[in-house]
């Protein structure tokens, strides 16, 4: 994760669109994988595990930075992994309530939130120095684009893997499926895709940047 300055960002919509893109805890940081490889082959898991992971982020994030002056910094860590560990539980009573079926698909990797590394670092590396709005925006930025990208997979396993998208059939009756797709193998032959194309749409905006830059520069 990228180190941010001891300063007071200001608000724009960078500080949003950042977790989208150019700091995308999937496609970009490659943070909390297991979760990413483990449950994405329904998209209903998927969503499920985005949207806990998120509020999560944004409640641990706002309360980290609420009382970033009043942390010790010897204990911060600790601090934080309480706090985290807090809306933890609150997520994983509130699926159980709302869906054991749910809440069976998700299994140990709602506990395991506590030890996502996208929470934690954002809590030590963002939350812990800015002030309350910019890392609400931020926070939320950062779980939609989580979020986004367990959709990424979890739609693409199970379109190809089971024919169906949210359960419902999107292929005719005598379509194959492609079992490997949900199958942990298939966590890592999706992964590797987006990330191929996440990549190389990267590439071609910082190219174009290159070359707008050049033309400029022949210009003056």
């Amino acid at each position: 994760m990228a180190e941010l300055p001891n300063r007071q960002e200001t608000l724009s919509l960078d500080t949003f669109m950042r977790g989208l893109w150019e700091e995308n805890p999937v496609f970009v940081m490659l943070l909390g994988m297991c979760p990413v490889l483990a449950v994405t082959n329904t998209t209903i898991n998927a969503l499920a595990m985005g949207l806990a992971t998120t509020f999560v982020l944004v409640c641990s994030s706002l309360l980290v930075s609420l009382l970033r002056d009043w942390i010790p910094k010897q204990v911060r860590i600790a601090s934080y992994i309480v706090i985290i560990a807090t809306f933890v539980t609150m997520v994983d009573y509130g699926i159980q309530a709302i869906s054991l079926e749910l809440y069976a698909a998700l299994g140990a990797f709602i506990q395991l939130i506590v030890a996502n590394c996208v929470i934690l670092g954002r809590a030590e590396a963002y939350a812990s120095k800015q002030r309350l709005h910019t890392t609400l925006v931020n926070s939320l930025g950062m779980g939609a684009g989580f979020t986004l990208a367990l959709l990424s997979l979890g739609t693409v396993r199970e379109v190809l893997g089971s024919g169906t998208l949210l359960g419902i059939p999107v292929f005719p009756a005598d379509f194959q499926p492609w079992v490997v797709m949900i199958l942990p193998p298939g966590g890592f032959f999706v992964l590797g895709a987006w990330l191929l194309l996440f990549n190389w749409l990267r590439l071609r905006k910082e190219h174009k940047a290159r070359a707008q830059l050049e033309v400029s520069a022949h210009a003056s």
